[in-house]
């Protein structure tokens, strides 16, 4: 049949049409850089993981040790994520990292693939022939979420690596040879020294798949990773050497070779080798899956994940998992740099927490025995004192079904912990209690307020009371009894103070919306603990001593040994979250308050005053302001309750380029698992929570022309900027719904029901 030729033109319009409607989305994998980080200090990692994964498979390039004639060896600190770009070589490839946090452990089964006469140590980097490692360089490196390509120029291989939730895939091509070897290194570890190991234990199955685990003693003082490594080809013969002093008893296995050929591995400190013949450009891959729980929950694992050997397939499926997420929010911008920003922060964001089970629920809990999560995922590596500030509040939005599996995941801790405490820095079926404040708390109460709470509200409050009761934690019982933590009792007595009054007020917002009215009334009062720790005759936040009184010896610029953690008092003294405008007129009014703000980022903080802390460096720093570390990342946004809120959008728009780079070193401080990134999303959006446990965002600057966030209720929020440029940095007016804002806010009701925020931009406030 013919169709007349209007028809023709109409359907032809139409299918033109239809086309355009179903032109692809646009690929936000590729602006996501794993390699941007900081050289410095805790580096992220830039191998191969899905969101959320328990494999993070990448490159370890040094092997430094964390004693250096029994002390602390200060340059392991810049291997906190095992990888530092500008080291010359890679010493393998391990399979679990920590993304830029500022202490270590895990790099878990380090496997390298060489060429040659077997070398069973790693060599210096000086001298890298002398061991397994291999020189590289960047020009043939490749980094892409869930996807690291690099070539081993020493041993001429070119190595891939994939991941799925709980196996990492390698794909290595060799050139011809009768000494190929794949090393599997078991005394590898990041932040490693001497007795790290505890045991290891290897079985060979068959000539293509051993298993075994790892026990480790470090920044998890108890901690046992089982795995199963299957190879795409039978290994033509296999062996191992232990490194562990020698041991005075033995047992009777030395009626056996057990060096080579030989089906079981165990003690301290191995390294196994496993020899095949390879062609020229053959591939041989290796899988590795993991388990918290046992050698048959790895093997599950791999056969529930990556049944086959498709390499191509698994990266593609894991770089579309990773467009799913990354596509939650979608921006506009002419620039490509802004896109490379945003969405490498965005990668970061959704690296952590990880998944900690097995495909069918099974976990490793805290108290050492194996539990089933029911109704939820579960999940570790919980770097609170960092991530309760911006990361989960972003979850609270994008990821509200995760976020309340954490929730979950924590209250699970809080259930087998023999201190009856929820985490305060957890991983790994550890509590290894790093840093200050109880701020699961504050993740808690934030996915409450927030109307995400899948869990039970009110035995989530019972643990978050008993944790704020927990007398014998970090100063608590001094706290409660005096209302602040004494210096003379406990150190960094004023950052814990505050944190625990930040805390307190969370515990408070939540007693009070679930009308629990006695726990409220005494969260409140507590809540109010700042003031006692405020010196108005100086006008800072200052330590106190046990008699009540001030400690004479006080400096307000240094990081050290001033009552502080991480920051001093010019920055600490800001931290009120909660309730900035009682903040404001302690310290003696809006404009006493504005003049303390302006002075934070105008002065100049000389660099003896951080010099003995490591997470400082002057990359991180503008003025006095340390954007490089957590504390005072709310305090751009304080101008929001002064009569000058027009300075919190100029202080924005100069922080974000200055901390933010799409190079290698562009983080100016460590990502923290997520934090760091997470500030640069609400920001470059235009707001950001300051106080978690309150429904209000505090409006900024945006800095890209619009944004799209598709919520997991199937609503979406709109971003829209009018007038933007790097000069119009000012809001001239913001609309939400058509509706002019009248306050620098908005309100987290506001976002999930849908809608849009209208910018319009100038270059004058």
């Amino acid at each position: 049949m013919k169709l007349p030729f209007l028809s023709v033109l109409l359907f032809a319009s139409l299918s033109t049409l239809a086309q355009q409607k179903a032109k692809p989305a646009e690929n936000l994998v590729q602006y996501a850089r794993p390699i941007i980080g900081t050289q410095k200090m805790g580096h992220t990692y830039p191998g191969a993981t899905v969101p959320f994964g328990m494999v993070q498979l990448s490159p370890d390039t040094d092997t430094l040790q964390y004693a250096k004639d029994g002390k602390y060896n200060p340059d392991i600190y810049r291997y906190c994520a095992g990888y530092q770009y500008d080291d010359p070589t890679i010493v393998g490839f391990s399979h679990t990292h920590f993304s830029g946090t500022g202490h270590s452990d895990l790099g878990d089964f380090l496997v390298m693939p060489t060429t040659g006469p077997l070398q069973l140590n790693p060599g210096t980097a000086q001298k890298p022939e002398s061991g397994f490692r291999s020189r590289f360089s960047h020009q043939n490196e490749t980094a892409e979420p869930a996807y690291y390509k690099v070539k081993l120029d020493d041993h001429n291989i070119q190595a891939e690596l994939t991941a799925t939730t709980r196996v990492g895939m390698h794909q290595y091509t060799f050139p011809k040879s009768d000494q190929a070897h794949i090393i599997l290194d078991l005394m590898a570890g990041i932040y490693n020294y001497e007795d790290k190991n505890a045991w290891t234990y290897v079985r060979v199955v068959n000539d293509s798949l051993i298993t075994g685990y790892r026990q480790t003693n470090g920044w998890a003082r108890t901690r046992t990773l089982y795995f199963a490594m299957a190879f795409s080809k039978p290994f033509k013969q296999y062996g191992y050497r232990n490194f562990s002093k020698k041991q005075v008893y033995r047992g009777f296995w030395g009626k056996f070779d057990q060096s080579k050929n030989f089906p079981e591995m165990a003690g301290e400190q191995l390294r196994a080798y496993f020899d095949f013949n390879t062609r020229e450009g053959e591939k041989i891959k290796v899988k590795m899956a993991l388990s918290p729980v046992s050698q048959e929950g790895a093997v599950a694992n791999m056969q529930a994940e990556l049944p086959g050997w498709n390499f191509e397939q698994t990266k593609a499926q894991s770089q579309a998992l990773w467009q799913q997420e990354l596509s939650k929010v979608t921006i506009q911008s002419p620039k490509k740099d802004d896109k490379i920003n945003f969405y490498t922060a965005l990668y970061h964001t959704f690296l952590g927490p990880t998944v900690y089970q097995d495909a069918d629920g099974q976990y490793r809990g805290l108290d050492q025995n194996n539990h089933r999560a029911e109704g939820f995922t579960n999940y570790t590596t919980f770097s609170l004192w960092d991530t309760y500030r911006a990361l989960h509040p972003l979850f609270n939005l994008v990821q509200p079904k995760r976020n309340a599996d954490m929730v979950q995941s924590m209250l699970a801790h809080y259930q087998q912990s023999p201190e009856h405490m929820l985490p305060v820095w957890s991983h790994h079926a550890n509590e290894n209690w790093c840093m200050i404040g109880y701020h699961s708390v504050s993740v808690i109460a934030d996915a409450v307020l927030k109307g995400n709470a899948t869990f039970d509200a009110n035995k989530a409050l019972d643990a978050c009371v008993a944790t704020a009761r927990h007398d014998s934690y970090d100063g608590i019982g001094f706290y409660r009894q005096l209302g602040f933590v004494p210096e003379d009792k406990n150190s960094s007595s004023v950052s814990k103070t505050l944190e625990y009054a930040y805390d307190d007020w969370c515990i408070a917002q939540m007693a009070q919306k679930l009308g629990r009215q006695d726990i409220y009334q005494e969260f409140s009062k507590r809540a109010l603990s700042y003031q006692n720790v405020y010196d108005a005759r100086l006008g800072f936040m200052r330590p106190k001593l046990a008699d009540g009184s001030f400690r004479k010896e006080f400096d307000v610029l240094s990081t050290h040994n001033q009552g502080y953690i991480e920051g001093n008092a010019w920055n600490y003294s800001l931290y009120v979250p909660q309730d900035p405008k009682a903040l404001i007129t302690l310290m003696g009014g809006s404009k006493r308050f504005t003049e303390h703000l302006d002075s934070l980022f105008t002065m100049h903080l000389p660099d003896k005053f951080f010099a003995e802390t490591e997470d400082i460096t002057r990359e991180g720093i503008i003025g006095n302001y340390v954007h490089g570390n957590e504390p005072a990342h709310h305090a751009a946004y304080l101008y929001n309750w002064t009569d000058q809120p027009w300075k919190t959008q100029q202080r924005v728009r100069m922080i974000l380029p200055k901390m933010y780079r799409p190079t290698p070193d562009g983080l100016g401080g460590n990502d923290d698992c997520g934090q760091m990134s997470a500030w640069y999303v609400f920001s470059a959006l235009g707001f950001y929570p300051v106080a978690p446990g309150s429904p209000e965002y505090a409006l900024g600057s945006p800095a890209i022309h619009g944004a799209t966030m598709t919520l997991e209720n199937g609503k979406t929020f709109r971003v829209t900027v009018k007038n933007q440029s790097d000069k119009n940095v000012y809001v001239k007016e913001a609309r939400l719904n058509g509706q002019k804002l009248t306050r620098p806010f908005l309100n987290h009701q506001d976002i999930v029901n849908g809608g849009e925020l209208v910018f319009t931009m100038a270059a004058r406030p």
